[in-house]
């Protein structure tokens, strides 16, 4: 078992793996920047070093620094979290010629699966369905555009070393393709140093459906169910749910199988996520691998009983898994709601500053993953999620009814959030009666927009 194990990461993510290292009795390292040296995850751990100043690229995707904070603290793990270094190739390749043990999969795989277009390549082989697009990454607009013209549009650009949104453009008119292109490839470029991009056939109305899976050194693999995280805006995730609503018994265990399919394929080891989206007619193509733990495992965790946090550990200890697929039961819903600090209602701006008051609501089925405390500050150059809220029902309406309750009784005073927003959605008849896909919070925008300027000109 991993005796230390330092946390390259920051935030909820960085409390989450020390309190899981803390329960297994694992000393923990934290790494920070200077902005974030009275941050919770850093009182939290046994020792702290500070790696640089607050700009990510002084410190937490500094790659030697981290590895030199690792060996001078003596921890023999590291845990990188998602965001950050999680998906680095590299410095997964020089935390094991180092002989510390990477909290993740291979260097390779993370390479491999991290080039949306080798991983589609790699899961077609072995007879998973994608969507219709290239093979190979495209760098030229105008051959982009000859072949979207061939797939018919609407497409979807997406950066081949891409994530969280980024360097994605959805393009409905050929007219619009080389400036969207021109445009994704840049913001690639700028986000991960890397300017290919690939494009897909778009398939509107569809459902985004993503699989847990767990795989350890020894050749077992096994999925954990499902997440339907279709609620998003720009193709960042607001809502995530397990199970969905969308998939029945045999959907979901046709699907959970070809999920653990694409993860042998990739020669996968420890947690990871395979990543589909589902048309209005139940066919589902596979769009990514995330070779990380996700931001929503939380949800998988509730409905599980697992600690994906500690099977990781286990996994990367070289512990065989201790459960089988026949042993996973999928136990009530659960539904995560992500607490962003950013204002709605000015094009959601972010809203970093000074948290004056706090009060975190709890309860039977009711958890709070954040890094926050009264008095906290968080900094404007991080990612602006605050919480993430988590409830857990018998069944789909017990666990919305809680998550209300929840969100009307939080309070973070001082920096502005998306909670009330996050209730207006809960609300919505079509969220509450299922039917949601990745369009639904544009139209909820659009419908809400409609509404103020109807209101506005009743008023003048």
């Amino acid at each position: 078992m991993i005796k230390k194990l330092l946390v390259a990461n920051r935030g909820e993510i960085a409390v989450r793996i020390i309190r899981a290292c803390r329960e297994l009795g694992i000393k923990t390292v934290a790494v920070y920047s200077r902005a974030d040296k009275d941050a919770l995850h850093v009182r939290l751990a046994d020792e702290s070093v500070c790696i640089g100043e607050a700009p990510a690229r002084e410190s937490y995707l500094k790659t030697e620094r981290i590895l030199c904070a690792t060996i001078a603290s003596g921890a023999d793990a590291v845990h990188p979290g998602f965001g950050f270094l999680s998906e680095n190739p590299k410095f997964a390749n020089l935390c094991r010629k180092c002989n510390i043990t990477f909290v993740g999969p291979d260097g390779d795989v993370i390479e491999s699966m991290g080039d949306k277009s080798q991983a589609r390549n790699t899961v077609a082989a072995a007879g998973v369905p994608v969507v219709p697009g290239t093979s190979e990454p495209v760098f030229d607009a105008e051959f982009g555009k000859q072949l979207a013209d061939a797939f018919g549009y609407p497409v979807i650009i997406k950066a081949s070393a891409g994530g969280g949104g980024k360097g994605m453009r959805i393009v409905r008119d050929q007219g619009d393709f080389i400036h969207l292109f021109e445009t994704a490839s840049t913001e690639a470029k700028n986000a991960f140093g890397d300017d290919s991009m690939y494009i897909e056939k778009y398939i509107e109305h569809a459902r985004h459906i993503e699989f847990q899976i767990l795989a350890d050194n020894y050749g077992n693999v096994v999925h954990l169910g499902e997440r339907d995280c279709s609620v998003q805006r720009r193709h960042q995730k607001m809502v995530e749910e397990s199970p969905s609503v969308a998939l029945d018994l045999r959907l979901r265990r046709e699907m959970g199988e070809v999920a653990v399919r694409a993860a042998r394929a990739a020669g996968y080891r420890n947690a990871g996520t395979i990543e589909f989206i589902l048309d209005q007619n139940k066919n589902y193509y596979f769009i990514e691998m995330n070779t990380r733990i996700q931001v929503e495992h939380g949800v998988t965790e509730l409905v599980t009983g697992l600690d994906l946090v500690k099977e990781q550990i286990r996994i990367a200890s070289g512990e065989r898994l201790s459960f089988s697929q026949e042993d996973i039961a999928i136990r009530g819903h659960a539904i995560e709601c992500r607490i962003n600090a950013e204002c709605p209602e000015r094009g959601f701006m972010p809203s970093p500053g000074k948290v004056l008051g706090l009060h975190l609501p709890g309860g039977n089925g009711v958890r709070i993953d954040t890094a926050l405390t009264a008095g906290y500050t968080m900094p404007a150059m991080y990612d602006s999620l605050a919480a993430k809220v988590m409830t857990l029902g018998k069944d789909r309406g017990e666990a919305i009814a809680k998550m209300r309750g929840v969100l009307s009784e939080m309070v973070i005073d001082g920096i502005e959030t998306n909670r009330q927003f996050q209730l207006e959605l809960l609300s919505e008849a079509d969220f509450v009666a299922g039917e949601i896909d990745t369009g639904f919070v544009e139209e909820f925008l659009k419908r809400r927009m409609e509404q103020e300027e109807e209101t506005d000109g009743q008023e003048v």
